[in-house]
């Protein structure tokens, strides 16, 4: 069963119970994943691949973050909990997030393999470490933590 499919069914099982929050949620994620189909269509491509429905739902999911970020650095706690209600919806249909020592793993193999040994490598790093761990990790705990491995 597709992403959208079951997207599809979930906005059914959200209608009958009434849960406002999931439905709006689940409509905002199928809004963005048919959005992203029609841009594709022209390179020739019908239905979106795995990966790119991935993308598609981490961009959702950084966005509600950086809204968490804003709007508990504005005071307004209402707001953030909505957006946090929203990225638990989001982050059910996206993989399993890798925990810290994971990431920490990855990342050092990831240094060891491309040979680098300063700050100034931290392109030569960042490329494969987010191809690798595109969806798995949190971008911005992945930069910490290769800034850190890097000593920047």
């Amino acid at each position: 069963m597709s992403l959208k499919d079951r997207i599809t069914d979930e906005i059914k099982t959200a209608m009958k119970a009434q849960d406002k929050l999931r439905l709006e949620t689940l409509r905002s994620i199928k809004k963005v994943l048919l959005e992203k189909e029609v841009s594709v269509r022209p390179s020739g491509q019908t239905e979106l691949t795995e990966e790119q429905e991935i993308e598609s739902l981490s961009q959702i999911a950084k966005q509600r973050r950086d809204s968490i970020e804003q709007y508990t650095n504005a005071n307004r706690p209402d707001l953030a909990q909505k957006e946090a209600e929203e990225l638990a919806i989001i982050e059910t249909f996206l993989p399993a997030q890798m925990s810290d020592e994971e990431v920490e793993n990855a990342i050092a193999k990831i240094i060891a393999d491309v040979g680098a040994s300063s700050p100034k490598d931290m392109g030569k790093v960042m490329g494969p470490v987010m191809q690798q761990l595109k969806g798995k990790a949190d971008g911005k705990k992945v930069q910490a933590i290769v800034k850190a491995k890097l000593g920047a």
